[in-house]
Formats: structure tokens, C-alpha cells, sequence
């Protein structure tokens, strides 16, 4: 097994930040077949795995938007206002993601892109867990 805790800077906005360059930089020097486990140490933050730059990551935020509107409905009201939405965000979006790994690379589809999805925007730095697991 091979972990290593990779820094992402996600800003004072929210954000669909796709991370697979991290990934694959990860993986450099791996021949083999696996698995890629990514994990975000966050209450705040998830990770999925999508298209980007077509508009499908301006969906997923907007989407989001509509399900989880930053109010003041939320109980957990610490931070910016609306503040409580982003705890709740990891229940729709897991913190965790887990990637077939073939021949040292990451066996996505064509369109598909890791992302850190985070909607926080009073933590502008991720912390993002990546580890290899070999099969």
C-alpha cells in the first residue's frame, strides 16, 4: 500500500476542482493493477467522479445550490451564512472515492475527471488522502 496526503487550494468560492492530474502524478511509477482509494479528511467537502469543462461541473454547484440552499433552515449555524448546508453536502456527496487502477493507470471513461467538490467557502485549503492499494 502507498498513501500520500496531497494539498488542494479550492478558494473563497465554491468550486468543482478536478484533482485527476494529482492522481495520475500519484501514480507515476506504478506498473500494476489496483485500486486508487481518494478520501477528503473533510466534514465539509466531497469528491465525485464527472465530466468537466462541458458544463456538467457548473450543474453539479447549481444542483446543489437547489438542494442544499445556503439560509438559514440549518440547525448547524456556525460560519457563513447558510454555513450548515456544506456538513449536509457529504451525505449527497461522499468524501470518498475509489478508482480501478490497470496497468499503472487510472481506468476512467473518457469523460470522466476526479474532483474535490466544495461548497465551503470559509476553508479555502483541502487536504485530499490518496492511496494505492495493489491487486
Amino acid at each position: 500500500m502507498r498513501s500520500e496526503e496531497i494539498e488542494i487550494r479550492t478558494g473563497s468560492t465554491e468550486v468543482v476542482h478536478d484533482i485527476t492530474r494529482a492522481c495520475e502524478d500519484f501514480l507515476a511509477g506504478v506498473d500494476g493493477d489496483g485500486l486508487l482509494n481518494v478520501w477528503v479528511p473533510h466534514a465539509t467537502a466531497g469528491l465525485a467522479v464527472l465530466e468537466t469543462g462541458a458544463g456538467s461541473d457548473d450543474d453539479l454547484l447549481a444542483a446543489l445550490r437547489e438542494l442544499l440552499p445556503a439560509d438559514k433552515r440549518w440547525r448547524h449555524e456556525h460560519g457563513t451564512p447558510g454555513h450548515g448546508r456544506d456538513h449536509v453536502l457529504p451525505a449527497l456527496v461522499p468524501p470518498y472515492a475509489t478508482i480501478p487502477v490497470l496497468g499503472g493507470v487510472l481506468a476512467l471513461g473518457t469523460w470522466q475527471s476526479v474532483c474535490l467538490v466544495d461548497t465551503n467557502v470559509d476553508n479555502p485549503v483541502r487536504k485530499v488522502r490518496l492511496t494505492f492499494l495493489a491487486g
